[in-house]
């Protein structure tokens, strides 16, 4: 993502036009999203299959953390793929919308990139049942299916998950506002979504995006909450983006604003001040 070789909307890292070939049509750059995300729910799906099953690790809160450890090694790796570096390895419909949110990315492909990860979402669940057996359908995996822990309503998971979302769409606003955080991009999200499964696996679920959600909530038929774990990143990549364009287009700019009109009004003082230096500072007067 961050040595992508072609410039395109898709990717806010990329170098300037000048320098880098045409980008990759929206076609190809969807069909990159598509193969990233059931990339990463093939591994998802098999590393639940292989730490939650009872022939496998079995479980616990260790698990939570191998999982996520892995999972954000490999979401960092797939963003700095070639296909990631085509298509901003977006992997999530949230972190699209928060990009569009930041202006970051155009407006009219939010839709076909959503598409393409949802759908890729169900091919890489379908994969790792494919690959691994019966197994991965029966209790405890369950296509890798998000449930909250005991004592998490609904309105908690949504929260949550809004939350993370919300966090999540301010550690892009500022990254993506100095080439350094654009180089660090992939490693800081790899990071965020480690500590998310981690922490948050054995409370609320530790979804953080639609695409986690829908191929296992639809190949497990466990529906009743999908629209928690699919709205709550929605909401929270809306407010979060929202209030980090806010800050730096509204109330960063009257914050510059201010330190500039301060810094203006000290150095005029100061000016005014030393106006009858001499090379050995003010001139002052004799004594009698």
């Amino acid at each position: 993502m961050t040595l992508t070789p072609a410039h395109h909307p898709a990717c806010p890292l990329c170098p300037p036009a000048s320098a880098v070939p045409p980008s990759p049509g929206l076609l190809h750059r969807a069909g990159c999203e598509f193969g990233l995300t059931a990339l990463l729910l093939l591994a998802v799906v098999s590393g639940v299959r292989w730490l939650f099953a009872p022939d496998g690790y079995g479980g616990g809160g260790t698990a939570f953390a191998l999982l996520g450890a892995g999972v954000g090694a490999l979401l960092t790796a797939l963003m700095l793929s070639v296909p990631g570096r085509r298509s901003g390895g977006h992997l999530n419909p949230a972190v699209t919308l928060a990009l569009w949110r930041l202006g970051a990315f155009p407006g009219r492909d939010v839709v076909p990139y959503a598409v393409a990860q949802l759908s890729g979402s169900v091919v890489g669940t379908w994969l790792a049942e494919l690959v691994w057996g019966p197994v991965v359908s029966r209790p405890p995996v369950s296509h890798a299916v998000v449930r909250p822990g005991p004592g998490w309503g609904d309105g908690a998971v949504l929260a949550a998950e809004a939350g993370v979302l919300a966090g999540s769409a301010l550690m892009l606003a500022g990254l993506l506002a100095r080439p350094v955080g654009r180089r660090l991009l992939p490693y800081a999200v790899g990071m965020v979504t480690a500590l998310v499964i981690a922490v948050l696996g054995p409370l609320s679920g530790g979804s953080a995006g639609p695409a986690r959600q829908f191929g296992p909530a639809l190949l497990s038929g466990e529906l009743g909450l999908l629209w928690v774990y699919g709205g709550g990143p929605v909401l929270g990549a809306v407010a979060g983006a929202g209030l980090g364009a806010a800050l730096r287009t509204g109330i960063g700019a009257g914050l510059r604003t201010r330190i500039c009109a301060a810094l203006r009004t000290r150095v005029g003082a100061a000016l005014r001040t030393g106006a009858g230096a001499g090379p050995g500072g003010p001139v002052r007067p004799r004594k009698p």
